[in-house]
């Protein structure tokens, strides 16, 4: 909780303790209304309880509140308990700890000693990794981060797609055309893919292309020298690319298990199966009600599919973190998929599969362009990030040539709107890929708040350092809405958390920018009565480190000019 949510839940909690504070800070919530004060206790569910109306208890709730210089106002309207805040001695306390603690600022002891798996990203190897894993990728990592600020431990997991009957294709096409001439350099990733797109084509008319592949994947399975060797050499053709892709995003991982790794661990995890599975049509199947398809373990052929993979995953998952939580941030394309694996898992018995959380997203569309691997209609995120790059570095030459580490901050600003892009709207909605819209300095963008943390920075920039500071100076209307607003911080952490949700501390950061550049816009700060200027630089300050670990959460740097 904030600080002032702190104050506020242990104050009613002295004057009713029938509730817990974990009850009282459940309650609490922010009016929609200014006007109405800061934070709102609603009495409506407690009428039942204590046997009396809302509106009785919320008068005898306010009657019984300890004095505190916090509040400035208690109101009672209807059946809620409205507190007003008093925005300078908030300021007193509030702004030197968010100074102090700056990236801690906001982190909950919650999850100490509990561990969160992230399986998130999770490309194809032996294809370049396309704009179609840039969602997950993103929403993953944030997500990362963020449990990581409530006080778990975050484990994350890349579970490469690097098996199943494509490899056969690919082996197929390398083995028949690999040789050719190519606008790629053989080997390479993109050559891989030209590969993979000829093959579809040639099936077309030679369908005994894909019995050959199938055949392929057989002998691979089957640990076959030739076709293990060039998995293997495709896997790593992959991995480096991959690697050269993250690194540029700043995102990392501490397992790169893929599939092929339950490869050994499969026939343990089949043999739990064995007491529900049924054959049905030559194949072996476990049923799950009639409210849900069947769960398909092997095909007649014996070959395993990527839910029997999944479902081995989770279970050594569990046996190797003991994790409270697992979530798997994959497409809401999946949605049967994952109730499928998390069905089969409470039919084996495993209580813990309840921990088990499918974090679906939406699409991600490139004006009316479809994607396709298969048809060769690929976007390369890699392509796509150093377009950001060059459009960001155009930009800054006409606006600020002289700067310095200039190919670093635009680096910093052109990757942070690919990603912001993607994370300022609700996960599950479809993301419109708009270059306009992408590099906006003054829109509701990833440059727009990291340009407003570069404001801040260069107004500290321009004072001396600020020790002794009346903060109850701060009492003009725009500084109380700042001081509101960043003493909302951990709760806001909090709701991304609880929701899977790095959009609300997006929402977040933009309403900080915007409020923080209408304060700027409204008053001076460094010409000003000494003290005022020192207690507004230390509310800027408060700002840009807030900004600063907010952009964090989200996977983004912030640049101290731009």
């Amino acid at each position: 909780m904030g600080i002032a949510k702190d104050i506020v839940a242990e104050s009613i909690y002295t004057a009713l303790p029938q509730l817990s504070l974990q009850e009282i800070d459940e309650l609490l919530e922010v009016p929609p209304n200014q006007d109405l004060g800061d934070y709102s206790f609603p009495c409506f569910t407690l009428a039942k309880k204590l046997k009396k109306s809302p509106v009785l208890i919320a008068s005898d709730l306010a009657e019984k509140m300890p004095e505190n210089k916090l509040f400035e106002k208690i109101d009672v309207v209807y059946g809620f308990v409205n507190f007003s805040l008093n925005k300078g001695y908030l300021a007193s306390k509030l702004l030197p700890k968010i100074i102090s603690e700056h990236k801690e600022y906001g982190k909950s002891a919650e999850g100490a000693g509990k561990t969160v798996v992230l399986d998130f990203s999770s490309p194809n190897i032996a294809k370049p990794f396309s704009v179609a894993h840039l969602r997950s990728t993103v929403i993953g990592h944030s997500l990362a981060r963020i449990w990581e600020h409530m006080g778990y431990k975050a484990e994350r997991v890349n579970h490469l797609g690097d098996w199943g009957t494509q490899f056969g294709k690919v082996i197929v096409a390398y083995k028949k055309w690999g040789d050719e001439p190519s606008e790629h350099s053989k080997g390479s990733i993109r050559h891989l893919l030209e590969l993979y797109v000829r093959f579809h084509k040639e099936a077309e008319d030679q369908p005994d292309l894909d019995d050959e592949a199938r055949l392929w994947f057989k002998k691979l399975e089957d640990g076959d020298k030739e076709a293990y060797s060039l998995w293997q050499q495709f896997r790593k053709t992959s991995l480096d690319n991959l690697r050269e892709v993250y690194e540029l995003m700043g995102v990392g991982f501490d397992h790169y298990t893929g599939e092929s790794f339950y490869n050994d661990l499969m026939p343990k995890a089949i043999e739990k199966l064995e007491p529900f599975m049924e054959v049905s049509e030559g194949a072996d199947i476990v049923s799950l009600g009639e409210d849900m398809p069947p769960f398909l373990v092997r095909k007649s052929d014996g070959a395993t599919l990527y839910g029997t993979r999944d479902l081995t995953a989770a279970i050594y998952r569990f046996e190797t973190f003991n994790f409270a939580k697992c979530l798997y941030v994959v497409g809401g394309e999946q949605a049967l998929h994952f109730k499928q694996v998390f069905a089969v898992l409470k039919k084996l018995g495993y209580d813990w599969a309840d921990s088990c959380e499918h974090v679906p997203f939406g699409l991600m569309r490139f004006g009316d362009m479809k994607l396709s691997t298969r048809q060769g209609n690929v976007i390369f995120l890699e392509d796509v990030l150093n377009k950001a790059i060059d459009l960001t570095k155009e930009i800054i030459e006409e606006k600020n040539p002289d700067i310095e580490n200039k190919d670093d901050v635009a680096r910093m600003v052109g990757v942070g709107a690919v990603i912001f892009n993607d994370l300022r709207n609700n996960r599950i909605k479809t993301i419109n890929f708009e270059w306009d819209d992408l590099l906006n300095f003054q829109g509701d963008t990833g440059p727009y708040i990291q340009y407003t943390h570069a404001r801040a920075c260069s107004l500290l920039s321009k004072a001396e350092e600020v020790t002794t500071v009346n903060l109850e100076l701060l009492q003009e209307v725009e500084e109380e809405v700042l001081v509101a607003e960043l003493e909302r911080f951990p709760d806001i952490v909090k709701q991304a958390a609880r929701a899977n949700e790095p959009s609300t501390i997006a929402r977040y950061l933009l309403s900080l920018a915007r409020d923080f550049n209408k304060f700027y816009q409204a008053h001076r700060i460094l010409d000003v009565e000494e003290e005022l200027k020192k207690a507004r630089l230390t509310l800027v300050d408060a700002i840009r480190k807030t900004i600063d670990t907010g952009l964090f959460l989200l996977g983004l740097e912030a640049p101290e000019k731009m």
